[in-house]
């Protein structure tokens, strides 16, 4: 069983940046990808970024060249450097890891609040 942690959301200005933490705990081995995805009020979670267990990675088009997805020395780590921030940035952002078995789990959130 994988549990997740997120931490580092915030308020920021427009412009500005912020870096999500995910931290892993319990069957890590087992885990070939990572990601992040996000909610806003009164829409459907999207994805946002991912990366596998040999390092590729993928972007939702809205972030491309602003967000960056990388994982810890330990593997276990995965974090979301947001830069350039803009308020349809807002949402609630969720860390998800997905097994060899194909078990999901997902974090409880963080919210991140871009003001204009």
């Amino acid at each position: 069983q994988v549990h997740l942690v997120e931490s580092g959301g915030g308020l920021v200005q427009t412009g500005g940046s912020l870096r999500l933490s995910c931290a892993a705990s319990g069957s890590i081995s087992l885990i070939n990808v990572m990601g992040w995805y996000r909610q806003a009020p009164g829409k459907q979670r999207e994805l946002v970024a991912v990366i596998s267990s040999n390092g590729s990675t993928n972007y939702a088009d809205s972030v491309k060249g602003r967000f960056t997805i990388s994982r810890g020395n330990a593997k276990n780590t995965v974090y979301l450097q947001m830069n350039s921030l803009k308020p349809e940035d807002t949402a609630v952002y969720y860390c998800k890891s997905r097994t060899d078995f194909a078990t999901v789990t997902w974090g409880q959130g963080t919210q991140v609040t871009v003001s204009s």
